[in-house]
């Protein structure tokens, strides 16, 4: 479903990603590992077409279609969405109105289910308003509400562990599983390696690099074992 080939991005006059090549299948996980400042988010924000991230060398193919060009919005025609590292900011809507932004078919039915899925009880959350009366951990379990019920074709979820003191690592798994039994193919961007087993096959990100690609069982035990800590982290 997703190709990309040597893939060189440059941010404020410093190369962040190097010579990236990875590809995704359908209606899989795919786990992006690494640590803190690696390069993971770049990838994701670089995927999606956000501004800045335009790679200056390389291509990105989605389903058989260069878009490397293609601005973000176009990407999202085509079915591709990012959950942003951070929680959703919407202000002043219901968290219904905010979950059915995204629905070709707006069914109440789903809107309970996708709330249920993220450990919300819909009485209490349907008609509260996104404000600053919602904690952090609250807007993000809304976000992936709202994944859920868009049904996108590729949904790249950036560190949704953020909130795993809210919402528990089993709760995770089983909703990702739940997106990718749903057809929604799945890229995992985490800096856990207990998380990335979730994907079959991943790939390990160091300054910018890709230092490892294969399945995560083997990804995870090279990060834990055998990756060298990045300069900057020393």
């Amino acid at each position: 479903m997703l190709k990309i080939e040597n893939l060189n991005i440059r941010k404020d006059d410093r190369v962040i990603l190097r010579e990236i090549g990875l590809a995704v299948n359908s209606h899989e996980i795919y786990g992006i590992l690494g640590p803190n400042g690696a390069g993971k988010s770049s990838l994701a924000y670089a995927i999606m077409g956000c501004n800045g991230y335009r790679p200056y060398q390389g291509k990105i193919i989605f389903d058989g279609e260069e878009i490397t060009d293609l601005p973000i919005w176009e990407r999202a025609r085509l079915g591709i969405t990012l959950a942003w590292q951070h929680e959703a900011r919407f202000e002043g809507i219901t968290v219904e109105d905010y979950l059915m932004l995204g629905m070709k078919k707006v069914e109440g039915g789903e809107l309970v289910e996708a709330l249920k899925n993220v450990l919300l009880d819909p009485k209490e959350y349907l008609k509260r308003k996104v404000d600053k009366t919602l904690s952090g951990g609250e807007r993000k379990r809304i976000e992936l509400a709202a994944i859920f019920t868009m049904r996108p074709r590729l949904a790249i979820l950036d560190e949704p562990d953020s909130g795993i003191d809210m919402l528990a690592l089993d709760r995770i798994i089983e909703f990702i599983r739940d997106l990718r039994d749903r057809g929604t193919t799945v890229i995992l961007i985490t800096h856990r390696a207990d998380v990335a087993r979730i994907a079959k096959r991943a790939a390990l990100i160091g300054e910018g690099y890709l230092v490892r690609e294969g399945s995560s069982q083997e990804v995870v035990e090279y990060f834990e074992n055998r990756c060298l800590v990045c300069p900057q982290f020393r």
